[in-house]
């Protein structure tokens, strides 16, 4: 992080990543960029390659002037419903932030309820520099912590696919049931339950 210039309008870009993914949390990133020294080649994190990710997460690290994670767990989203789990996450994003931004920009046509001016932008991920930088710290994070529960529910594939409704995650949870990552109010997660019954898998002690 660098020293904001006391005259400098604040401007946040909030991104989340793993909305319709079957496990782990839904991430939020909120982020205020310098506009004097924005990482050339932001986009959508989704048309990015993993490494490309990895060393566009680096800079804008680097260059931005203030930046936070929000999450909300599979258990707020099976508590609260997707939706609101998302927007919650964006909350705590923003509220993460040590700068007070003088408008959020938020990715999508929805905008969690904040104490400072904040604009639904649709395709903000691909047009909005903040928002583009956001998806991508938000992405890496993420991508980072499914890492880390393919060690603590090995067999899953976690790492592989993210959470997301693969074949592999699909045959994985056929033949091991759901762990608490899992986000159990998900039709396919539903409908399995119905199938199987049997309570979520524990994870593994390091």
């Amino acid at each position: 992080m660098i020293p904001v210039p006391p005259e400098a309008t604040l401007v946040a870009g909030c991104d989340e990543v793993g909305r319709g993914t079957w496990a782990g949390p839904v991430v939020s990133c909120a982020l205020i960029l310098d506009p004097l020294r924005v990482p050339p080649g932001l986009a959508d994190s989704k048309t990015l390659s993993p490494r490309r990710r990895e060393a566009l997460d680096a800079a804008i690290r680097e260059a931005c002037l203030d930046l936070a994670i929000g999450i909300a767990s599979a258990v707020e989203i099976d508590r609260l419903n997707i939706l609101q789990a998302t927007l919650l996450s964006m909350q705590r994003a923003v509220a993460g932030l040590h700068l007070r931004p003088s408008l959020v920009l938020v990715d999508g046509n929805r905008v969690p309820r904040l104490d400072v001016p904040a604009r639904a932008v649709v395709g903000g991920d691909a047009t909005q520099p903040a928002i583009s930088a956001a998806s991508i710290v938000a992405k890496v994070w993420r991508d980072a912590r499914m890492a880390e529960l393919d060690g603590q529910y090995p067999g899953y594939g976690f790492g592989r696919h993210f959470g997301y409704g693969t074949a592999q995650h699909l045959q994985a949870l056929r033949q091991l049931g759901a762990c608490a990552e899992h986000r159990h109010s998900f039709a396919p997660l539903r409908r399995l339950r119905e199938a199987a019954g049997g309570a979520p898998r524990a994870a593994e002690s390091a």
